[in-house]
């Protein structure tokens, strides 16, 4: 579905520096903020409830160190001294677009699975970073290979991420099968797993990237481009637009389905016991019917959600990006199930 006018949202460099500068944005909202001591200090103290009174040679606030200041103890904080960085939509001013239902997100999708009727959009050609929904393709591509899931496959060095700096139960020298892998990967997200994935690829990484972006061509995802298999390069972006389209070819593969949506799984990593869970807690709610789900998050793409559900006897693929707050990507996707249950109510109403 085209957006209104037509208009598309590249997020290409040179257009970030445009957008930037026409939205009255510094440059220094991608670095970490510098303040002075005296602010620090102030806003230590007025989050505990007491406002610090300005001296004429205030204390140097060091994140974590207890300072001494008239007469009074105050702890600078680590948060205070760096403000949070906006993701690519909030950059671009996404959040600001209006919707019926006042959602979080930047991007919203709802399409019926069957019918491709759209029932709700919201910025759904926006290009954005899109985290952890890479791993839908990462799969994609594996289960299409048809490698064997049986062979054990071993977490190197090179899959520690030197991009985010996200940590992993799954130390170096791990072996584990490519089916426990892609399970893994698809659940809990778990990036190591992901990238093991790619690394074992006929070809190596590099092969496996070329993989990914040729089945993007192949679904007709024109908006949307993978760099590497794991969702933590910002690089990696798409479309909710695209994002539908993946989704509805993710739910043919029943692998995928039956591991995306799995509430948790045990493995075995040497002699120990590892469990992990879903990352998405809409799976275990009994009030929901989900056939494929994945969720992503890194600071430049907000929290992301993609899934397929049955609601208000239809299949539904939905969509969320950029959404802002831990939680809200979930009370999004409430707010819609609320809205399609209340529309097929009336609707019924209407025909009786």
């Amino acid at each position: 579905m085209k957006a209104a006018g037509g208009i598309k949202w590249r997020l290409a460099v040179l257009g970030l520096a445009v957008a930037m500068a026409s939205a009255g944005l510094h440059a220094k909202s991608s670095e970490p903020a510098k303040r002075s001591t005296k602010a620090t200090v102030s806003a230590a103290a007025n989050a505990g409830g007491k406002a610090a009174k300005r001296g004429p040679r205030p204390a140097k606030a060091v994140p974590g160190r207890v300072v001494r200041k008239s007469g009074r103890t105050v702890v600078a904080a680590a948060a205070v001294a760096t403000a949070a960085k906006p993701s690519m939509g909030q950059q671009f001013g996404l959040h600001r677009t209006d919707d019926p239902l006042d959602l979080r997100s930047s991007v919203a999708y709802v399409l019926d699975q069957d019918t491709n009727e759209v029932l709700l959009a919201k910025n759904s050609e926006a290009v954005l970073p899109i985290a952890s929904i890479t791993k839908l393709m990462t799969a994609m591509v594996v289960t299409e290979a048809n490698l064997p899931l049986d062979e054990t496959l071993t977490i190197s060095q090179a899959d520690v991420d030197t991009e985010k700096g996200t940590s992993s139960r799954l130390a170096v020298g791990t072996r584990l099968s490519r089916g426990e892998l892609l399970h893994l990967a698809l659940m809990s997200s778990e990036n190591r797993a992901a990238s093991a994935l790619g690394r074992h690829y006929p070809g190596g990484e590099g092969a496996f990237v070329q993989a990914m972006n040729a089945k993007a061509r192949n679904l007709g995802m024109l908006d949307t481009r993978y760099v590497e298999p794991t969702g933590l390069s910002s690089k990696n972006q798409s479309s909710a637009h695209d994002l539908a389209l993946l989704v509805k070819s993710a739910y043919g593969v029943p692998l995928i389905r039956e591991l995306s949506t799995s509430p948790s799984h045990q493995v075995e990593v040497g002699s120990r016991q590892l469990q992990f869970r879903t990352t998405n807690r809409l799976v275990l709610s009994p009030e929901w019917d989900i056939g494929l789900q994945k969720t992503g998050y890194i600071v430049e793409a907000g929290q992301c959600l993609v899934m397929q559900a049955q609601m208000a006897g239809r299949k539904l693929i939905m969509v969320l990006l950029d959404s802002a707050g831990k939680y809200s990507r979930i009370g999004d996707a409430e707010r819609i199930r609320k809205w399609l249950q209340s529309q097929n109510a009336k609707s019924s109403a209407a025909l009786r």
